[in-house]
C-alpha cells in the first residue's frame, strides 16, 4: 500500500503545480523544495553545469539522468562562474536563457543558478541527491569518493553527443575564419596589385 503511494505521489507530481515555477529563487527555496520531494516519498536527482549553447547530447543527458530517480534538479552555473572556469569569452548564452532553455526541457523538474561565490559542493549539501548525476570530465576519482559522502549515489554519465558545445564553438570559430580570410583574399590581392602598379607607373614616369 505505501510503494502505491509513493507511485500516485510520482504520477500527481508536477514542479510548476507546486512550487509556481521550475526555476527556484534561491539555496533556501530550494532545500524546502527539496524536503517537501522526499516528504512525497520521491527520489531526487541532481546534476550541475554550464549548459552553454544547449545541444542534444545535453537533452540526452538529462533525459539519462532522470531515468535514475523522480525529481530531476539542475544546476546551472552563473555567467561569472562560466567566465572564471572557461575563460572571457563563455557562455555564449547568457545564465537566464540557458536556465529557460533547460527549463523547456520534459525531463527537467527544477533548476536553480549556481553562484560563482558560493562554497564549493553547497549545491549538494543543500539538496542531498539520492543520486547525483556527474562526467568524468567533471570529477576526478579522488573528487567522486569525496561528494559520495554528501549523497547517495553517484552515477557518471559519458558524453551523450560526438559533439561537445566547445567543439562545436571552436568548429564555429574555423569556419567563420574562413569565410572572412576567403572573402577578403581576392580583395586583398586586387588591392596590392593595384598599389604595385600604381608604384610602378610612377616609378616609369620618373
Amino acid at each position: 500500500m505505501k510503494e502505491q503511494g509513493k507511485i500516485d505521489s510520482v504520477c500527481k507530481f508536477d514542479a510548476e503545480k507546486t512550487f509556481g515555477s521550475k526555476q527556484i529563487a534561491d539555496y533556501t527555496a530550494l532545500k524546502n523544495a527539496a524536503k517537501h520531494c522526499r516528504d512525497m516519498g520521491l527520489r531526487i536527482v541532481l546534476t550541475q553545469g554550464s549548459w552553454d549553447l544547449l545541444h542534444i547530447g545535453h537533452a540526452r543527458y538529462m533525459a539519462n539522468a532522470k531515468g535514475h530517480g523522480d525529481v530531476l534538479i539542475v544546476g546551472v552555473d552563473s555567467d561569472a562562474k562560466v567566465r572564471k572556469r572557461k575563460g572571457p569569452d563563455r557562455p555564449v548564452v547568457p545564465e537566464a536563457e540557458r536556465m529557460e532553455m533547460i527549463e523547456h526541457l520534459k525531463s527537467v523538474d527544477l533548476v536553480v543558478l549556481k553562484e560563482l561565490n558560493v562554497p564549493k559542493w553547497e549545491l549538494i549539501r543543500i539538496v542531498k541527491p539520492d543520486t547525483l548525476i556527474a562526467t568524468a570530465e567533471t570529477y576526478t576519482p579522488k573528487k567522486l569518493e569525496a561528494v559520495k559522502k554528501l549523497c547517495g549515489d553517484v552515477v557518471v554519465l559519458d558524453p551523450q553527443a560526438t559533439t561537445s558545445t566547445s567543439a562545436k564553438i571552436r568548429r564555429l570559430q574555423i569556419t567563420t575564419a574562413n569565410k572572412i580570410e576567403n572573402s577578403l583574399r581576392p580583395k586583398l590581392i586586387a588591392t596590392i596589385e593595384e598599389v604595385l602598379s600604381d608604384i610602378k607607373g610612377k616609378a616609369g614616369k620618373k
